[in-house]
C-alpha cells in the first residue's frame, strides 16, 4: 500500500503521532489488522474499524518475475520511498538497488512512479491510500455488505495517482 502525502499527514495526526516513515507504516499495519475491508466499486476500497476509515484506490501494476523487477529498477540511483508488501511488510527511503537486496526471489506485483519517487513490490496488487478520516455513519453499520449496498459517494483523484 502506498500513501499520498495527504494520507501520510492524516495517519500521523490520527494514529502514529510521528513522521518517520517506519512509524507511519507500523501504525497503518496495526490499523489494518483490525479493519474490515469494504469494496465500494472496482477502483475504491475502504478499510474501517468503525471509528476511522482509510480510503484507497487500486493502482495499475504488473506481475513480474524478480529478475524483471531488477531490470526495471536498474539504473535508478536516487532515493525512493520503497514499499514491500509480502509475508513481511516494510517501507524504507533508500535506493531501489539496496532495497531489492532485502527481498526474496519470486513473482511480485511491481509499481513505480518516477515522478513521485515511489516503488511498490508485493504479493497483492498495490493500493494507494487517498485519505484517513473518521468513519461515516454508513461505514459504522456495514457488515460485509455487497458493493451496491456499501455506496458512500464518489471519490475523485488525479490521473497521476497522488496528491
Amino acid at each position: 500500500m502506498l500513501l499520498t502525502n495527504h494520507a501520510k499527514q492524516r495517519i500521523v495526526k490520527r494514529l502514529s503521532k510521528r513522521r518517520k516513515l517506519e512509524r507511519v507504516y507500523s501504525a497503518l499495519l496495526d490499523f489494518l489488522k483490525n479493519a474490515e475491508r469494504i469494496e465500494i466499486n472496482e477502483k475504491i476500497t475502504i478499510f474501517t474499524d468503525k471509528r476511522k476509515s482509510l480510503v484507497c484506490t487500486k493502482l495499475n501494476a504488473e506481475l513480474l518475475d524478480f529478475n524483471e523487477v531488477l531490470k526495471r529498477a536498474k539504473g535508478i540511483n536516487e532515493a525512493y520511498e520503497c514499499v514491500f508488501w509480502g509475508k513481511e511488510k516494510f517501507a524504507k527511503v533508500t535506493t531501489p538497488k539496496k532495497f531489492l537486496k532485502q527481498i526474496p526471489e519470486g513473482r511480485y506485483y511491481f509499481y513505480i512512479n518516477k515522478e513521485k519517487k515511489v516503488l511498490y513490490i508485493g504479493d497483492e496488487p498495490p493500493l494507494l491510500a487517498i485519505t484517513f478520516r473518521p468513519a461515516r455513519r454508513k461505514e459504522r453499520t456495514l457488515k460485509g455488505k455487497t458493493t451496491h449496498q456499501a455506496s458512500t459517494g464518489t471519490t475523485y483523484m488525479s490521473p497521476n495517482g497522488s496528491s
